[in-house]
């Protein structure tokens, strides 16, 4: 008699004839959801209800500052009065849908690891998390929100022309820009019609209004990054605004000359490992600030993989229009079972105030030390007749 070994028996993947070990397969999904959706972590922690396919909020304009003397005893007229003007923001809702399929025997035999299916419905849904993530930080044009209409939101695969929400580039309230020229001549500005995607061309001018109408165009370079730029970038982010920005969002290319270059105007600087990512907490002297950066792999696959987003995390939310879930309008097909679950939202941006975008950014070159021009480097400073 031989000795039996693996050699007689297999190994669980070799031939059937003579394979006769019980496969050893584990289908336990690693949820990765808290580490690589950022954005949507910090929307969902303040999640409201919403109740229509195009949520509308309140954005606060203030006035600029004005030297008062009044009077003693001064009366008072209506004309007087100041306005009471409101500004009202607002993005479509986005489905989200994953479909899983299996027909009745394949759930009934029996099979390594369990059933697969309910392996892949806790695979796609933790995919779907990346899907809407993809949208959030995608680079959209300011104040860009679909409406559905056919064939004018790029980027969506064959027949998909549903609406689409604006994501954080759409709504950003500062924007920094590097042209070839170093200045706005050469940087393009075109009128955005939302319900046509029409474009009027601008030239030489940067425009960015609250109102969402103008997007930009043009020859830009990129600069290695330094705190100069995000510090000027912050700076006329947070004129006129009450809650400082002391979050970063950056792509995952980005992640070593942050963390490199960063330090140069530190006092100190710590990093450590928590449950939502690899977080760097930095301590900034001079403005007495303290930052997180989070680093993500998917503004790499969305196009922006050149610009870095601050936030202050207090402005954002999730709109659900439908929280996800199965959709029970799918039956069974004869012996088969067909699964869809779906999720319908928006991002809402209460201030873009608090959201800025540092654009043109690359991790080689020399370190910047000299400011942008202003000109490229401009505050949301218009809503429908009121300066803000």
């Amino acid at each position: 008699m031989a000795e039996i070994t693996t050699s007689q028996i297999g190994n669980g993947t070799t031939a059937y004839g003579s394979d006769i070990v019980v496969k050893d397969l584990d289908l336990d999904v690693s949820n990765r959801v808290k580490d690589d959706t950022p954005v949507l972590n910090m929307c969902m922690s303040k999640k409201r209800k919403v109740n229509s396919t195009l949520p509308l909020w309140t954005d606060d304009i203030y006035a600029l500052p004005q030297v008062q003397a009044q009077v003693e005893g001064a009366t008072v007229a209506t004309s007087q009065a100041e306005s009471n003007s409101r500004y009202n923001l607002g993005n479509y809702t986005q489905i989200f849908s994953t479909v899983i399929a299996a027909s009745g025997t394949a759930r009934a035999v029996m099979q390594a690891g369990g059933d697969p299916q309910a392996y892949q419905e806790v695979k796609q849904l933790i995919q779907l998390m990346f899907d809407v993530e993809l949208q959030l930080v995608r680079n959209d044009q300011i104040g860009t929100k679909y409406a559905g209409q056919t064939g004018t939101a790029s980027g969506l695969p064959a027949g998909q022309t549903g609406r689409r929400m604006g994501s954080l580039a759409a709504f950003a309230g500062s924007m920094s820009f590097n042209t070839t020229s170093g200045s706005v001549s050469g940087l393009d500005t075109f009128f955005n019609n939302e319900d046509t995607d029409s474009a009027t061309q601008i030239s030489n001018a940067l425009r960015i209004y609250a109102n969402g109408s103008y997007y930009y165009a043009g020859t830009f370079t990129n600069q290695v990054f330094s705190p100069v730029l995000y510090k000027q970038l912050v700076t006329v982010a947070e004129q006129r605004y009450n809650a400082k920005i002391r979050t970063m969002v950056a792509p995952t290319r980005l992640r070593t000359i942050i963390s490199d270059n960063i330090v140069s105007s530190n006092t100190s600087v710590n990093r450590r490992n928590v449950e939502r990512g690899d977080t760097i907490q930095t301590y900034e002297g001079d403005f007495n600030y303290t930052y997180e950066v989070y680093d993500s792999w998917i503004m790499d696959q969305a196009g922006v993989s050149n610009s870095i987003y601050f936030l202050n995390e207090d402005v954002l939310q999730w709109g659900a229009l439908r929280d996800l879930g199965p959709n029970n309008e799918v039956f069974s097909n004869a012996d088969a079972s067909l699964d869809q679950f779906i999720m319908e939202g928006t991002l809402i941006v209460r201030n873009p105030a608090g959201v800025g975008m540092l654009n043109n950014i690359t991790n080689t070159g020399s370190l910047v030390t000299a400011l942008r021009p202003a000109a490229i480097v401009q505050r949301t400073n218009f809503g429908p007749g009121d300066t803000y």
